[in-house]
C-alpha cells in the first residue's frame, strides 16, 4: 500500500499542475467528456477509449507499454455508448441511435453492435435485418457471450418467424449470422457457458403474467423458476463461476433490500442471500464478457464493492482508503483482475481515469481536461428530516469563494423518479455553483438507493409528498442559514422537470422561477399515450400504475397531479426546454404547457432544441440550453 500512496501523490500533483486559468464557457460545461469508456485489453497492455470534441469523435487504441497509438477510427456515425475488448486484436462497440426506420412511422431508438479489427481497421455491424432476422426490430446490439475460439458473438434477436432466438455473429467477417438456438415469442434472454453451450433461457409472457426460467437439460427445456406476476420482480443477471447456477437479484425477505441469490440449473433450488447489506442495495453485478459474476456494486452516493475473492476485497478497500474523499467507480478490468481501470471524481476532480496494476495507480487521463481542480466546486453529503420525519439524504454543491450564508439557490431534483444522484461531476450543478449559487439535490422519497422503505414511500406521491420533500429542503437549509428563501429557483429534467412545474403550480410562493427540461406537464395524457403504445395490460402500464398512483390509477387522480391543469395558480416565470426528438417524454408535453401558460398570460419562455433527444446528448444543444437557463435564472433571482 506504501507504493500505492506514493504513486497517488505524484498522480494528484500532476493533475493539479495542469491548471487552465482561462474562464470556462457554456460550451465547456455542456461538452460531453473528452475521454470516456476506457477499457483495458485482456493482457493489460492496450487501452481503448472514446475521444470526443466539437469536431471529431474517435475510438483511440493505445499501447500502454510504449505509449504509442495503435489505431484510431472515426466513430461519429456509430455513436457508441459502450466499448469492450474481445481479445487483443478486436473491440466491440455497442451503440444506440435515434433514427427513422424504413417502412415504419416516426423515429426510434435503434441499438446495434459493431466489431472493430485493430490490425485491419475494419468496422462492421454484427447483426443486421434480413436473412433470418426480422426487419422491424429496434434492438440488435445485445451480446450474451463469445464462442471459445473467439470467432463468434452470441446475440439474441427476433427471427423471421417472430421468435426471440439466439444467433451466432461472425466477429471477423461480414457474414450472415447463423441461428444458434431457437427461442419463443416470449423469450427475453439467453445464458450460455464458456463453450457456447446453452445453459438457460428467460421468458416473460405479459398476457399470461408469467415469468419463467428454463434450463437446457438433456436436450430439452426444463422449467426451474416460475412466478405469476405482471411485473418482473427477479432479475437474472449472470452465471456463477462454476457455471452450475444462475445469479438472480431480488429483494431480501429479512431487510427488503435488493440482494444476490443463486438458482441451481440442475434442480431450481435457491441459495442465498449473498452480499446482503442492511443499509445498501445491490446496484448491479460485475461480470465478464460471458456474464460470469465476480462481485457486486452497492448503491450509495459513492460506489462500494464486494467480491467473492477476498484478495479483491482487500485491494479495493486499499484503493478507497488511499483516496477517501473521492468517488471511485470500477470502469473495466482484465480477466485476471491484475489490471483495473477506475474512474475517479468528486472533491476537486471533474473526472480522471486511473489504472491499478502491481500495487500502483497510474493516471490514464482526465475525462474533462478543460475543467481543472480550480473549477470544481465541492459536493457535500447532507441530510434533513421531511415534515413527516422521513430522513432525506441530500447532496449540496457549495460555491467557492463565497460565504456559505443566505445563498441564492438552485433546487435540482433528479429524473426517474426511481433513480438517485451520485457524487461526481454534474454539469448543471457545477455550472451554477461556479456562478455563486448553492445547488441542492434532495433524494426525495421515491428515490432508489436508500432502501425499500424510502423507495416505496414515493408510490402515489407525485406532486404531493415527493414535492413536499423539496419544499422542506428549502425550509430546512434556510433555517440553517445556507439558503436565501427569497432567491430560490427550481430546475429539473425529465421527472425533475415535472417536479419543477408541480412546484410552481402546487406551491406557488416557494420558488421565484422554474425550469423544466424535457419534463412532463400532463400525467393524464402521458398514461393515455402509454396505454395506446403498449396496451392496457402491459407491464409498463402496471409499473406506472404503482409508481404514480400506488395501484389506484384513475383519471381524477391524474388530473389533480398534472401541472397543466393548474396553470392559473402559477405565479413564477417558467422556462420550458424540450428536444424535438425526445422519445421518452414527447415534445408536446412542453408545447401544450407553453400554450396553456400563454393563454393565461403567464410568464413563460419555450426553447425548442432541434434534433434534441431526452438526455440532451448533443453538446451544442446542451450549450444552447445552459445559456438560456443561465440568462433566465439570473433575470429572476
Amino acid at each position: 500500500m506504501r507504493s500505492l500512496l506514493m504513486s497517488l501523490g505524484l498522480l494528484v500533483l500532476l493533475a493539479s499542475q495542469s491548471v487552465n486559468s482561462a474562464p470556462l464557457t457554456f460550451a465547456d460545461y455542456a461538452q460531453l467528456p473528452e475521454k470516456s469508456m476506457m477499457r483495458v485489453s485482456p493482457s493489460g497492455t492496450k487501452l481503448a477509449y472514446r475521444m470526443a470534441s466539437e469536431d471529431r469523435d474517435l475510438l483511440i487504441v493505445m499501447d500502454l507499454t510504449t505509449g504509442e497509438m495503435i489505431r484510431a477510427a472515426d466513430i461519429a456515425a456509430v455513436n457508441p455508448d459502450h466499448v469492450y475488448f474481445i481479445d487483443e486484436d478486436r473491440v466491440v462497440l455497442m451503440a444506440s441511435n435515434n433514427t427513422r426506420m424504413f417502412g415504419y412511422h416516426g423515429r426510434h431508438d435503434v441499438s446495434a453492435a459493431f466489431s472493430f479489427n485493430l490490425e485491419t481497421g475494419d468496422l462492421h455491424q454484427l447483426l443486421t435485418a434480413g436473412k433470418g432476422i426480422h426487419s422491424g426490430q429496434t434492438s440488435v446490439g445485445s451480446v450474451v457471450g463469445i464462442s471459445p475460439d473467439g470467432r463468434y458473438a452470441y446475440m439474441p434477436a427476433w427471427d423471421d418467424k417472430n421468435n426471440y432466438s439466439l444467433f451466432k455473429a461472425d466477429l471477423s467477417k461480414r457474414r450472415s449470422p447463423k441461428r444458434h438456438k431457437k427461442g419463443t415469442n416470449d423469450t427475453i434472454d439467453f445464458f450460455v457457458d464458456d463453450n457456447g453451450e446453452m445453459l438457460a433461457r428467460e421468458r416473460f409472457n405479459n398476457r399470461a403474467n408469467l415469468h419463467r426460467l428454463e434450463a437446457w437439460i438433456d436436450d430439452e427445456w426444463v422449467e426451474i423458476f416460475r412466478e405469476e406476476t405482471d411485473i418482473r420482480h427477479v432479475g437474472f443477471t449472470g452465471i456463477t463461476p462454476d457455471q452450475k447456477s444462475i445469479v438472480m437479484i431480488r429483494q431480501d425477505g429479512a431487510h427488503g433490500r435488493w440482494a444476490y441469490y443463486t438458482l441451481s440449473l440442475a434442480d431450481g433450488s435457491e441459495s442465498g442471500p449473498y452480499f446482503s447489506k442492511e443499509d445498501r442495495d445491490i446496484e448491479h453485478v460485475l461480470t465478464d464478457i460471458n456474464r460470469v459474476v465476480y462481485g457486486v456494486q452497492y448503491s450509495g452516493f459513492k460506489p462500494s464493492y464486494e467480491f467473492f475473492d477476498k484478495k479483491l476485497n482487500a485491494r479495493m478497500r486499499g484503493i478507497q482508503a488511499a483516496l477517501p474523499g473521492y468517488a471511485l467507480a470500477i470502469n473495466d478490468y482484465s480477466p485476471d483482475w491484475a489490471n483495473i481501470v477506475i474512474h475517479m471524481s468528486g472533491e476537486d476532480n471533474s473526472g480522471q481515469y486511473l489504472r491499478y496494476r502491481g500495487g500502483k495507480l497510474d493516471s490514464l487521463g482526465m475525462a474533462r481536461p478543460k475543467i481543472t481542480h480550480e473549477h470544481v466546486n465541492l459536493v457535500k453529503v447532507d441530510a434533513y428530516d421531511a415534515r413527516d420525519g422521513l430522513n432525506i439524504p441530500t447532496l449540496l454543491t457549495m460555491p467557492k469563494g463565497v460565504e456559505a450564508k443566505k445563498l441564492p439557490t438552485i433546487m435540482l431534483p433528479h429524473g426517474g423518479p426511481e433513480s438517485y444522484d451520485k457524487i461526481g461531476f454534474h454539469w448543471l450543478a457545477q455550472y451554477f455553483s461556479s456562478q455563486g449559487y448553492l445547488v441542492i439535490q434532495p433524494q426525495f422519497r421515491g428515490s432508489e438507493g436508500f432502501g425499500p422503505e424510502h423507495l416505496f414511500k414515493g408510490r402515489g406521491e407525485w406532486g404531493r409528498k415527493m414535492n413536499d420533500d423539496l419544499t422542506d429542503a428549502v425550509t430546512e437549509f434556510a433555517k440553517r442559514g445556507l439558503v436565501d428563501p427569497e432567491r430560490v429557483c427550481i430546475v429539473g429534467s425529465s421527472y425533475g422537470g415535472y417536479a419543477a412545474l408541480a412546484a410552481v403550480a402546487f406551491t406557488p410562493d416557494v420558488y421565484k422561477c422554474a425550469v423544466s427540461i424535457n419534463g412532463l406537464a400532463d400525467i393524464e395524457r402521458m398514461m393515455k399515450q402509454e396505454k395506446r403504445d403498449y396496451g392496457r395490460h402491459h407491464w409498463v402500464v402496471s409499473y406506472w400504475d404503482r409508481v404514480i398512483s400506488n395501484k389506484s390509477l384513475d383519471e381524477d387522480h391524474l388530473e389533480k397531479i398534472s401541472p397543466i391543469n393548474f396553470v392559473k395558480d402559477i405565479k413564477a416565470p417558467v422556462l420550458l426546454v424540450h428536444g424535438e426528438h425526445d422519445l421518452v417524454v414527447p415534445y408536446y408535453q412542453s408545447d401544450n404547457m407553453f400554450d396553456e401558460m400563454e393563454d393565461e398570460d403567464k410568464q413563460v419562455t419555450f426553447i425548442e432544441l432541434d434534433e434534441g433527444d431526452h438526455d440532451m446528448s448533443n453538446p451544442k444543444n446542451r450549450a444552447i440550453a445552459l445559456e438560456a437557463i443561465d440568462k433566465f435564472v439570473k433575470q429572476h433571482l
